[in-house]
């Protein structure tokens, strides 16, 4: 693994040098004027039961079977509740729940104006509203672990990374206790954390499976059947099998990673001519896998396409994969390149990326590497792969 390792780090060459600096990419910043502890404080001050919770169970459940966190954003709670990130929101679905979620935040924001002189009324709409459309959100990490009886304890992300932060314990008499919570507690009991959400505009692996059946099925086989005269030629693809991520990359308050594989490529690189070659436009490949807590460590088979035709011509890709973490839009200049009567031709390729992301590897992968290694774990700095070339 180790020769894989040296000839990546040779590769890096051909491209920008790596900015690995974790501590300049991990700020986190909002232009949401909703506050996260006074929205931890207003749930914490209605009646929630089992209804409630089995609301927000549901739609945490089911924005991770759409390969997102477990996560409900207030844009569905008050639109569609019980709708998960990725699902196609229905207002009739309150009519799943006897008292949802939004009745009792809307009842409580109302009577918490009701008395205020003059424009108490308006001040509580306009805050319903703000809160409605904001990036404001429910996390329940491990929600699978509920035992469909206890109610939640909330708190909301501090920022800085924290690892502990104050919390607001429901008890059945309907009291609420502050406590301090922590990652520890959330694995053994229901902790609802309010904290802003990221991923909902990007499309996750899942998502872009169901929209193009030749993204492939996670964990079968891949959805190619390329023809007897492509194969004859030397056209393979180029897949990846499975991520694997070997540590946590931001503080649990903010749920788990969202990382982007950006592949740069030439696809059906197949000239005749030199004049020919210069036709040919590089391509992206570019999707999201969010990596949940519990799956850090684990290894996840996307088995998916990152060049579906890869020829002889082609000599190598360009590789990056970050971490999301926002910032201004920037990009990633560098080159793939290709082969013509034994000569190496240049592609000029910009691979998006945003200012404070955190970038876990980039560099240029050649094709005798990813043959060399083909189907063997390989390690990309805090990720290990297994690339296929087949």
């Amino acid at each position: 693994m180790w020769e894989l390792t040296a000839a990546l780090a040779l590769a890096l060459g051909a491209c920008e040098p790596l900015d690995d600096d974790l501590n300049t990419h991990t700020q986190k910043t909002s232009a949401s004027a909703i506050s996260l502890e006074e929205v931890a404080q207003l749930l914490s001050s209605v009646p929630i039961g089992t209804g409630q919770m089995t609301e927000v169970k549901d739609a945490a459940s089911s924005s991770a079977g759409n390969g997102y966190d477990e996560e409900y954003r207030m844009q569905d709670l008050f639109l569609s509740p019980g709708t998960g990130v990725g699902e196609e929101a229905e207002v009739t679905k309150a009519n799943r729940y006897d008292t949802p979620l939004r009745d009792l935040l809307s009842r409580a924001v109302r009577e918490r104006y009701a008395t205020k002189a003059g424009d108490g009324g308006e001040v509580a709409e306009a805050f319903l509203d703000s809160l409605s459309s904001s990036d404001v959100q429910i996390y329940w990490p491990y929600s699978e672990n509920w035992d469909r009886e206890s109610l939640p304890v909330i708190t909301f992300d501090p920022g800085d990374r924290a690892e502990q932060n104050v919390g607001y314990e429901l008890k059945a008499d309907g009291s609420v206790e502050k406590i301090f919570v922590n990652e520890e507690m959330a694995q053994e009991r229901p902790v609802w954390v309010v904290n802003y959400n990221a991923d909902a505009r990007h499309r996750t692996l899942e998502m872009l499976r169901r929209e193009d059946p030749s993204w492939g099925q996670g964990g079968g086989d891949i959805v190619v059947h390329p023809g007897a005269t492509k194969a004859e030629a030397g056209i393979k693809t180029l897949l990846l099998k499975s991520f694997r991520v070997k540590r946590q990359f931001d503080s649990w308050f903010c749920g788990g990673a969202e990382f982007f594989i950006k592949l740069g490529s030439v696809e059906d690189l197949n000239a005749t001519t030199e004049a020919e070659l210069r036709l040919y436009q590089p391509s992206i490949t570019d999707f999201m896998v969010v990596v949940r807590r519990k799956q850090v460590g684990e290894a996840l088979d996307l088995n998916t396409i990152l060049v579906g035709e890869w020829t002889s011509q082609l000599e190598n890709c360009a590789l990056m994969i970050v971490e999301d973490d926002g910032g201004t839009r920037t990009s990633w200049k560098c080159s793939v390149t290709g082969k013509y009567n034994s000569k190496l031709y240049g592609f000029e390729i910009d691979i998006p990326l945003n200012s404070r992301d955190d970038i876990v590897w980039r560099g240029s992968l050649s094709r005798a590497a990813i043959e060399k290694f083909s189907g063997m774990v390989s390690p990309f700095g805090d990720v290990e792969m297994v690339l296929e070339l087949k």
